[in-house]
């Protein structure tokens, strides 16, 4: 009887602590850059500050939540260069680049933000311009971290790079302020519910053990 007590008192420990352990991560909020291949999105294999695209191509940036390149959302809606610079004539001694830029959804936007709606551009340049330097020319302003990684589009979002999402509950989903991890507590800032459900179970558990000892050597 008391090694199975002991065997509760174990179990009840490790579902306590499981209890507190640290969110999943869901991946990362950040600007995503594409290119366009025929009828389809090819995820870039550069980045917009060392790509310099061709007269004519086409090119994407979608901004929403994901875990990597193969889990990225691509941008949506209309990506013909013919529609988007149709109004924009060629001249001598530049390009044109048609831009797509999707601000995502919602409940892929940064708490208190909400996207704009998605836009084209056709960006006329020099030849040797790389895809920053076309963005920068029809949609700004931009906003890059000390890594050269894009961090916001048109002002969009008004905060934070690259940050990691973790999910905390459900489906909810949040933005961690910082890499390092926080021990986990309820919004007042105290103990999780976990704690002290565990731990009341372990008391419960520890007292029967006391009294069934107590009663085996009073037989």
């Amino acid at each position: 009887m008391i090694r199975r007590l002991a065997a509760l008192l174990v179990a009840a420990l490790f579902l306590a602590l499981a209890a507190t352990g640290p969110a999943q991560a869901a991946g990362y909020r950040y600007w995503s850059f594409w290119d366009r291949d025929g009828d389809r999105w090819v995820y870039a294999t550069e980045g917009p500050s060392t790509a310099r695209p061709a007269d004519g191509a086409v090119q994407g940036f979608r901004f929403a939540v994901s875990e990597d390149s193969q889990d990225a959302s691509q941008p949506r809606g209309a990506a013909s260069f013919e529609a988007i610079c149709a109004r924009t004539p060629a001249r001598d001694g530049m390009k044109r680049v048609a831009l797509v830029v999707d601000f995502g959804t919602p409940s892929d936007a940064p708490s208190g933000e909400t996207p704009p709606a998605a836009r084209t551009a056709c960006a006329r340049v020099h030849q040797d311009a790389t895809t920053a330097e076309a963005l920068a020319s029809t949609t700004k302003p931009l906003r890059y971290d000390t890594n050269a990684l894009l961090c916001a589009i048109a002002g969009y979002p008004k905060s934070g790079c690259g940050d990691q999402v973790t999910t905390t509950g459900g489906d909810e989903a949040s933005a961690e302020p910082s890499a390092s991890s926080a021990a986990s507590a309820d919004d007042d800032g105290g103990p999780s519910v976990g704690v002290y459900a565990g731990g009341a179970l372990i008391a419960a558990l520890a007292a029967a053990a006391v009294w069934q000892a107590r009663r085996r050597g009073n037989v």
